[in-house]
């Protein structure tokens, strides 16, 4: 185990990322318990005003952030300070992305339908930083061979091409697919190679004279909302909380 510590996690230079991503899911899981227990007013918790207005946790997320992060490069990543300065990082990071939907709308929809997207985005860090915490590079950089690496065609074919392969599947309504592709390109491939979403510019654009793709595409779309939507919810509720329409957040 100590071996297998230090020669994927300390060697590479990945515990700062450890530690950032540990306190990036804790503070996410701290801080929802502490929303729900205000919301059923339960415990000593309570939203925070100043000045008779609420203020929201992605304030001092913020702020973490910038200190963690500005931090964190000042000292080139090195020393027990790095360390630190990237758990405070995931701190912020964590109440910023909380509250994701907040920044988006610029609304207090954090128990609305809407608010879900805050979990969503969450679930999707939360699994990229795992990602590259285990070994995956941007655009399969990591899919090279030393050789290919030296050599500049290739690797520059192989980034536009990973590249291009996101993009795509992000015109045609797949923005999920279009950012776990930029880490294991043969994701986006596939996206790219599928139909687009009925509603995605993808479709709008290229699809207006050929209605029999069109009619595909919405049956598609149909099915795969019906498989993954119920699954996608109860994760969600389980995470987040169920949403009770619109109402003030903390």
């Amino acid at each position: 185990m100590g071996d297998w510590w230090y020669r994927n996690i300390v060697e590479p230079g990945k515990l700062p990322l450890l530690l950032a991503l540990l306190a990036f899911v804790l503070t996410f899981l701290i801080t929802r318990c502490v929303t729900r227990l205000i919301r059923a007013g339960k415990g000593p918790f309570h939203d925070i005003s100043a000045g008779g207005h609420h203020v929201h946790h992605v304030v001092p997320g913020v702020v973490l952030m910038l200190v963690g992060g500005f931090g964190g490069v000042a000292t080139g990543g090195r020393g027990w300070a790095a360390f630190l300065l990237a758990a405070v990082f995931g701190i912020g990071a964590g109440l910023v992305l909380d509250e994701f939907a907040l920044l988006l709308y610029m609304q207090d929809v954090y128990w609305s339908e809407r608010g879900r997207q805050s979990v969503e985005v969450v679930l999707l860090t939360t699994a990229l930083g795992g990602m590259l915490l285990v070994g995956f590079l941007p655009l399969g950089v990591d899919g090279l061979s030393p050789d290919d690496r030296d050599d500049r065609g290739n690797l520059i074919g192989t980034l536009l091409l990973h590249f291009v392969c996101a993009l795509v599947c992000l015109v045609k309504g797949k923005p999920k697919l279009a950012v776990f592709g930029v880490l294991v390109p043969v994701i986006s491939i596939v996206g790219a190679l599928r139909l687009a979403r009925p509603d995605s510019p993808w479709a709008k654009r290229l699809y207006r004279r050929r209605p029999r793709t069109v009619r595909r595409a919405e049956r598609r779309a149909r099915r795969h909302d019906a498989r993954w939507a119920g699954p996608t919810r109860r994760l969600q509720d389980l995470v987040g909380g169920t949403p009770t329409g619109e109402r003030e957040g903390t």
